[in-house]
């Protein structure tokens, strides 16, 4: 069972490959995207099959999906969220969610709480746990899952935990717990633990679908789904920890182009029909958001990748002296000037100046014969390049030496040369680079954590790098190749004995 199949879906197509035990790409396949997702996916899932015969050598499928995200987006599919804040009497004067959007807020909490629990940066509690006040707050709502976030929980989870053993024991609910999720800032890391309870009913779904089509082809292979820093993890690792696949796809497309290009340092675009999202290569990872991220209009501190999207795509469409931010999405094969459509869109307007290389048949024709004023695709073409290069000018942080890695369905659509890049590399199979990244990744997990800075520094650093290890483990790394990839510790001022801020991450292979 040596063969893999990576598969992501996005917001115009599906896109599946397969790879053997040498990593090299075996077959490749593009389906439109469906609006339940889930149809798109198997849809994808069939083509690919059929273009390979050992089927029954298909030993593991890789998932990155938009499933969560779309349903926070989109407001449905959400379970109702009773939270738990562990900090009085501290903290009362920014409640949960207090910055949430209403109808978001509506959707997802079954009622929140500041109870007492939770510790000083120092380790100190606040004050005593109280687990009989978690009981009587939970006895008074209805929930499908329990948001748990203690303050300072990432320097000490003790309050956490016996909270979450707590509710699982005598209540039967799903338990998030906020120091497996986010990093150092209760709002932000309290908003982050609330919307993984809150998508615990979507992982479901999504796990159900994707066993379900494997055993309806007769696939005995293994499952993963992607993660927001380009690993993977098991399905059931992902019950656990949904919001992790909120920026998948990206980081998938990064993992991809760093692969197909060899290149190991560069700005990534990756155009879709709906977008265009630049991120950036670090030794062959997506480099990280340093900043809150947003997400549906909550600010959130988990990893994810810094990615800088723009409203530009095969799909976006084209009017004179404007294009976008709109996109025919999934429906380009149907509306594109080049498919017999009447809509005019990036594609079209990327055929007209030249920029396709082998252009299918019929495409041409299609496009002259259309009764449009096609000068606008032209100007479109000069509108998305220059937004393309003021793109490229945020993310490269004033370096020019570096290249750029073009991939993507609409990858065709950049031009040979772009300001602010050394180059630009087009690598084999760059449409589908985002399955391939699905397909070649290593399971992972991290820890963020503060140790202190005298007695008891290395101990607790050994203490997080065995935890991040056990972590990538848990996620689906073979035990005996997991390795150390990142450990970066931060001194922390105006404290009242000195600590620092630490992360590790540990990353290694999946296991047989």
């Amino acid at each position: 069972m040596t063969l893999r199949i990576g598969i992501d879906v996005g917001g115009t197509n599906t896109d599946a490959v397969v790879l053997d035990a040498a990593d090299r790409v075996l077959a490749k396949v593009k389906r439109p995207t469906t609006a339940d997702v889930t149809g798109g996916l198997r849809a994808a899932l069939d083509a690919v099959l059929s273009e390979i015969t050992g089927v029954a050598d298909v030993g593991r499928v890789m998932l990155g999906t938009t499933h969560a995200t779309n349903a926070i987006l989109e407001r449905r599919n959400l379970g109702k969220v009773a939270v738990v804040r562990l900090a009085a009497p501290a903290t009362t004067s920014v409640p949960p969610l207090s910055d949430w959007p209403g109808d978001l807020k509506a959707a997802v909490s079954a009622g929140e709480a500041i109870l007492p629990g939770g510790h000083y940066v120092d380790g100190r509690p606040i004050s005593p746990l109280d687990l009989d006040a978690v009981r009587r707050f939970l006895d008074g709502v209805e929930a499908d899952a329990v948001a748990v976030s203690g303050v300072f929980s990432p320097a000490d989870a003790e309050h956490e935990r016996l909270v979450g053993e707590m509710v699982e024991r005598e209540y039967g609910l799903p338990v998030s717990l906020s120091h497996e999720i986010g990093s150092l800032g209760l709002l932000e890391r309290e908003n982050a633990t609330v919307l993984n309870a809150a998508l615990y009913g979507v992982a479901a779904a999504v796990t159900e679908a994707l066993v379900t089509a494997l055993a309806e082809r007769g696939l005995t292979a293994r499952p993963y789904l992607a993660q927001n820093d380009g690993t993977l993890m098991t399905v059931e690792y992902a019950a656990r920890l949904p919001v992790s696949t909120i920026g998948s796809g990206p980081a998938n497309s990064l993992r991809g182009a760093a692969f197909l290009s060899g290149v190991k340092d560069a700005i990534v675009a990756d155009v879709g029909g709906t977008s265009t999202d630049l991120g950036v290569l670090v030794a062959g990872f997506p480099r990280e958001s340093a900043a809150a991220v947003e997400i549906g209009g909550v600010l959130t501190n988990f990893r994810m990748p810094d990615i800088l999207a723009i409203a530009m795509g095969g799909g976006t469409r084209v009017r004179r002296g404007s294009i976008g931010p709109d996109s025919v999405g999934f429906r380009l094969s149907e509306s594109a000037l080049v498919f017999g459509g009447e809509v005019m869109t990036l594609t079209d307007a990327g055929v007209r100046g030249g920029r396709m290389r082998e252009v299918p048949e019929g495409w041409r024709e299609r496009l002259d014969a259309a009764p449009r004023d096609q000068r606008a695709l032209a100007e479109g073409l000069a509108i998305a390049d220059e937004m393309v290069a003021d793109a490229v000018d945020r993310m490269s942080l004033g370096r020019a030496d570096r290249p750029l890695v073009a991939v993507g369905g609409g990858a065709f659509l950049l031009a040979e040369e772009i300001p602010g890049v050394s180059r630009v590399v087009r690598p084999a199979h760059a449409e589908v680079a985002n399955a391939v990244g699905a397909a070649i990744a290593l399971a992972s997990g991290r820890v963020d954590t503060i140790v202190p800075a005298g007695a008891g520094r290395a101990a607790a650093i050994e203490r997080a790098k065995e935890e991040a290890a056990a972590r990538a483990v848990q996620a689906g790394a073979d035990p005996e190749r997991v390795e150390l990839v990142d450990v970066h510790e931060v001194p922390l001022s105006y404290l009242s004995e000195p600590a620092a801020r630490l992360h590790v991450k540990a990353a290694g292979p999946l296991s047989n």
